[in-house]
């Protein structure tokens, strides 16, 4: 919706210069001199026969190494959480988890034994075999989780050898961070006054790695390729973690014009955090609710630090990746009571198990799906694996005691598999009562609205629960038929095509005929237009990036309601969504104006 600023606009980086664009994952600009870090491949290990009389001795080696990558952990779990707060320092009990896994530890064993060589090898051999399983599927946030097990595994294989685990000990100045990839416990040691922004070849917004970033305030660019193959330690650079640039070898305008946009950031957030405790209320007095999605319970600091008002969107299947057991009902009620009781008195809307497609625990035996995201996926999946689902519906239930907790059930197509979810919460509600096992009888319960069908019948199943969140995402793609992630495809996703509008409206009427709130939950949330848009069309709340979430709040804040529904009425009208976003652009555009400075 907004034009470019001068700094993000692609221009002829100057002589001997280049300029490298990626995926912003931590807001912020700095200028300085690179620090290249170049990781061995740890995996790289000679294969050495042993005797069996060595056997016993080679698996005591490598259980004395688990036995110190666990003390690591724990201890930079423990400095972690004195700097900058427990919540950060969760990420490596993810860590320990994977330390923890049976199946893992046992392979490693039965390498050593079968094959009759070192730990090393044989702990490699096992790794790399997760390494391809992960890599292997096109889900970016399964990609991500090998990060952390590469973590775990090049800190262990460390020991094994007996090196050193911190490199970036020895800064003695301010230096940029690049590096093929950054390790969470990378991260989380390194010396925050040293280290003043990094950037890597590879990564995305929702490893743990961009969130750490985030936490401790460092710009951050990931996914740039090719970046610490060409770049050398010592060489002047500019990351802009705003819009996703990298300039290497930088003339002195391009600092000077990078410096401003450094002042003009800091001004810019500076000027959206006076808004952080104030309410998303339009100047004629109508009012939203403002909240933030999240995959991790360690994003809750990043949430309330963006003035959320609560969690729309809480995503939980990472319970069910990256390992390969099944996650017991006292772990989830754990983590739920956790992020209740953090986010006590705000709302958290946890989203019930979305697996399927390709996000499926490696111990399921799942059939190969010609169309795996139209297939046995998220409600469809649960409804058929009740043992399952009813563990985590419990696990919910006990922890709605510890804040205001409400669930939703995702991918609802028609009103028996809304009224089958149900059914199975009154038997958990039953089980728990029988028990004397205390929970909120009065939890809310609602539905995501992410498929057409849902859409259209949206006024039978708003008689069966307490809100709709629509999702706007899997929405779009549903019903203009479009992969969201083809690129050769990409101009066909339009958030704002007239289908999609009336899709929403159609839900927000029957929702509110049928007194209930309707929210959305989906990435075009963020567009403060868009948003505009949708407060026009009568969303009782928006859920989207706690990032986005300040500009979001100003454009409510500067927009009346008035108008907002002239526009949203007059954008139903429209054929195309170009004519929509032309439209909103003469609109909006001289008011929104001030939200175009980042």
């Amino acid at each position: 919706m907004k034009e470019k600023s001068q700094v993000e606009k692609a221009k002829t980086p100057p002589a001997g210069a280049k300029k490298w664009t990626g995926i912003p994952v931590s807001s912020g600009v700095a200028i300085g001199k690179a620090f290249v870090l170049h990781t061995e491949d740890f995996l790289d290990v000679p294969r050495l026969k042993i005797t069996d009389r060595q056997i016993p001795e080679e698996i005591t080696r490598f259980e004395d190494a688990l036995t110190r990558t666990r003390a690591d952990i724990l201890g930079i779990r423990k400095k972690l959480s004195d700097e900058i707060g427990r919540d950060q320092s969760d990420i490596f009990t993810a860590h320990l988890l994977i330390l923890e896994d049976r199946s893992l530890i046992e392979d490693v064993i039965s390498v050593i034994k079968d094959k009759k060589v070192n730990s090393e090898f044989a702990f490699s051999e096992v790794v790399e075999k997760y390494f391809r399983a992960f890599t292997q599927v096109d889900d970016e946030y399964l990609k991500e989780r090998v990060s952390d097990i590469r973590d775990v595994a090049r800190r262990l294989m460390e020991n094994l050898a007996g090196k050193g685990q911190n490199p970036l000990a020895h800064l003695t100045e301010k230096v940029i961070l690049i590096a093929h990839d950054l390790s969470p416990s990378d991260t989380a040691t390194m010396d925050k006054q040293k280290v003043i922004a990094f950037a890597t070849d590879v990564g995305g917004p929702t490893s743990h790695t961009a969130i750490m970033a985030r936490s401790i305030g460092i710009p951050a660019v990931v996914g740039l390729e090719q970046i610490s193959r060409e770049v050398n330690t010592g060489d002047l650079l500019v990351v802009d973690g705003n819009h996703g640039i990298v300039v290497v070898h930088p003339d002195k305008r391009t600092v000077e014009e990078f410096t401003r946009e450094e002042k003009r950031f800091i001004e810019f957030t500076s000027d959206l955090d006076k808004l952080r405790n104030l309410p998303a209320e339009t100047p004629d007095g109508h009012r939203i609710e403002l909240a933030a999605n999240i995959e991790f319970p360690d994003e809750i600091p990043s949430v309330l630090a963006h003035g959320a008002r609560g969690i729309g969107l809480y995503r939980t299947e990472y319970f069910y990746l990256n390992r390969t057991d099944l996650p017991l009902e006292e772990e989830q009620y754990e983590a739920y009571r956790t992020v209740a009781e953090r986010m006590k008195p705000y709302p958290v809307i946890i989203r019930s198990l979305d697996l399927g497609g390709d996000k499926f625990l490696s111990s399921l035996e799942v059939p190969h799906e010609m169309n795996p995201f139209l297939g046995w996926r998220a409600i469809r999946f649960c409804l058929a694996r009740v043992d399952i689902f009813k563990a985590q519906l419990r696990a919910v239930l006990r922890a709605s005691v510890h804040g205001n907790l409400k669930l939703m059930y995702p991918m609802i197509s028609n009103l028996t598999e809304l009224q089958s979810a149900n059914r199975l919460l009154d038997e958990c509600r039953k089980e728990l009562k029988k028990k004397k096992i205390p929970f909120d009888s009065k939890m809310a319960v609602g539905a995501m609205i992410e498929i057409p069908s849902a859409a259209l019948t949206s006024d039978s199943l708003s008689r069966e629960v307490d809100f709709f969140s629509i999702g706007t995402n899997d929405l779009i793609q549903y019903a203009l038929a479009v992969d969201r992630v083809n690129e050769k495809i990409a101009y066909l996703y339009e958030p704002t095509h007239p289908a999609i509008l009336k899709l929403i409206k159609e839900v927000i009427v029957n929702g509110h005929r049928n007194k209930i709130w309707v929210g959305s939950c989906g990435e075009m949330s963020g567009d403060p237009a868009i948003a505009v848009l949708l407060m026009g069309l009568g969303i009782d709340e928006i859920s989207t990036s706690p990032f986005v979430l300040p500009k979001v709040k100003k454009a409510i804040r500067l927009v009346s309601y008035k108008l907002a529904r002239e526009v949203a009425q007059k954008a139903l009208q429209f054929g195309t969504g170009a004519e929509v976003q032309k439209f909103l652009h003469q609109k909006l555009h001289k008011i929104l104006k001030s939200l175009e400075e980042e």
